[in-house]
């Protein structure tokens, strides 16, 4: 039996922050749209209250968490209990997105390790946080991070990743516009 709460409960919290991967959630309104998952890493998440998380997004091959936050504001993260006492955690919410150059993104940036490669910060509005027994979850040991991300976002420069941002990441799989194309035509 899932639990529901409206707010992460402490013990919730310490478990969010033991975690070294989660999970991204998102979906178009349209029945022919692709849903979307999507696992990250790193040290990426900050619980900002009991009520409200942020990620650090990275630069990727696609942006479909961003365009269906565009869309519809829908988002679910996920966490795992791979090592320990069994335990899947949801926070279902509203998420925005801030962009880099963005008083918000001055604000919250700096509450994150820098991380080369930083695309945008999903900031998630929760309005329900679910627990349920994550029995059938295997175990699994953490080794540590893949650096391979880092490494081409290093090797890519700052301004080339701009660039790339605003070239490549304008768009959902479903042709959807991200964050990045609304800015961008209000740029020009």
């Amino acid at each position: 039996m899932a639990n529901r709460f409206s707010s992460i409960l402490p013990e919730y919290q310490e478990f969010i922050q033991r975690q070294h991967v989660f999970f991204v959630g998102s979906a178009p309104l349209s029945k022919e749209g692709h849903v979307n998952l999507s696992p990250k890493g790193y040290d990426s998440l900050r619980i900002l209250s009991d009520q409200r998380v942020a990620y650090l997004d990275l630069a990727g091959s696609t942006n479909e968490t961003s365009a269906h936050i565009v869309e519809n504001g829908r988002v679910t993260i996920m966490f795992c209990a791979f090592e320990g006492a069994p335990s899947v955690l949801k926070l279902y919410g509203t998420g925005a997105v801030v962009l880099p150059d963005t008083q918000q993104w001055n604000e919250l940036y700096p509450l994150f390790a820098p991380l080369p490669g930083a695309r945008q910060i999903i900031v998630v509005d929760i309005h329900m946080v679910q627990n349920s027994c994550g029995f059938a979850v295997p175990f699994m040991t953490y080794t540590s991070e893949r650096e391979k991300l880092k490494e081409v976002a290093i090797q890519m420069g700052e301004e080339a990743l701009k660039k790339y941002n605003y070239e490549k990441s304008l768009e959902s799989i479903d042709g959807l516009p991200t964050a990045f194309a609304l800015n961008k035509s209000n740029m020009n």
